[in-house]
């Protein structure tokens, strides 16, 4: 644990003391049951009540937020607060594997079920028997797909691609999504059957704008694990940076803190973290711009892919900027009709990078 001995204090700075963020940053009345997750806000705490009440149950449960606020972590609590915690905690993304696999990487195929099937391969239901499958993104998930998966999580019973076979498995689901399912119902673009079974016990993840009392502490707990990765000694942040860092609205949430935290370590030579602070001005949305949430994704989204040339994948990349999987965002790019033809039709793409598609694929 890192303690106020770890760090050593300028005695006369005008900033933020690292010892003095770290004191509360674990949350829970018992202290230690949730280590890995970082906060004191009533909103954070609210979360993890709903979190001890659920755990002890096999109830499927659907974790909603915004992209990088920290769902895969609030399913691996519950799974580690179960008692299945001993059995495989599996976790598979829906948006990031492409329709034609999605079914063979769920529920595994046999021998010749397609062509390059060359062997029997189990899939992710049966790999988390007696454990926890996490079906991320699921708002993701093929229509054509959600009957096969709402009969294995109803019935915890499948067949193999190409095996008339029936397996049983026993398996609590957690599934979480950032988009708005009941929309999705409304709109013929999920089966409310599937949305009904997934939603037993629904839980929300407040954004990082509504928890900023936690950012002092998400950013020292991220400063220390970078510092010492590195092999830095970073004793404080000034006044400044603080400042920026706790106005700026983080639309990637957590992981785009996260990411830019490391990035700032790297930056940094001296004691004093020296975090590029002007690209949170920049990346701002501006307020005669933005109308509704969405509109502030699409123009934060828009102002990174500038500053990266349209850049999508690799350490310097939008994905990595923004602290999102490259394929997340190609698919929010989708959803919000972002794409450079019709932004930059100009402007000509870096031939040696992971870059935008004129035309986006409808799977990365």
């Amino acid at each position: 644990m890192f303690t106020e001995r770890s760090v050593m204090l300028d005695p006369n700075p005008p900033s933020l003391s690292l010892a003095s963020s770290l004191s509360h940053r674990k949350i829970g009345a018992g202290g230690n049951e949730f280590e890995k997750i970082i906060g004191a806000s009533r909103g954070m705490s609210g979360v993890l009540d709903q979190v001890r009440m659920v755990a002890g149950t096999d109830c499927t449960v659907l974790i909603q937020g915004e992209t990088g606020t920290g769902k895969e972590v609030i399913a691996r609590a519950i799974h580690d607060a179960s008692p299945r915690r001993q059995q495989r905690f599996v976790a598979i993304n829906c948006a990031a594997i492409p329709a034609a696999l999605l079914e063979s990487e769920l529920f595994g195929h046999d021998r010749g079920a397609f062509t390059g099937a060359v062997t029997q391969r189990l899939g992710r239901f049966q790999a988390a028997d007696r454990g926890t499958l996490f079906l991320d993104e699921i708002g993701d998930l093929p229509l054509e797909l959600q009957p096969k998966l709402l009969r294995a999580i109803q019935e915890q019973e499948f067949e193999r691609l190409g095996s008339s076979q029936t397996t049983r498995v026993d398996v609590r689901i957690v599934a979480a999504t950032n988009q708005n399912l009941h929309q999705m119902v409304a709109e013929r673009r999920f089966r409310m059957d599937l949305y009904y079974r997934l939603n037993v016990f629904p839980i929300t993840l407040p954004p990082l704008r509504e928890r900023p009392g936690d950012i002092r502490l998400l950013l020292a707990h991220f400063l220390r694990t970078f510092a010492q990765r590195q092999g830095k000694s970073i004793e404080y942040v000034s006044d400044q940076v603080m400042t920026a860092i706790e106005r700026y609205s983080w639309p990637g949430n957590i992981r785009e803190l996260q990411n830019f935290i490391e990035r700032s370590v790297i930056l940094t030579r001296g004691a004093e973290l020296r975090a590029p602070i002007a690209e949170l001005t920049k990346s701002e949305p501006q307020a005669d711009d933005v109308r509704t949430l969405e509109d502030a994704n699409r123009a934060h989204i828009k102002a990174t892919l500038r500053e990266t040339n349209w850049v999508v994948g690799g350490p310097n990349g939008a994905a990595a900027r923004l602290g999102m999987h490259r394929t997340t965002l190609i698919a929010r790019m989708q959803k919000l009709g972002i794409s450079r033809e019709t932004i930059e039709r100009s402007t000509e793409l870096p031939e040696s990078h992971t870059n935008v598609p004129q035309s986006l694929p409808m799977h990365a």
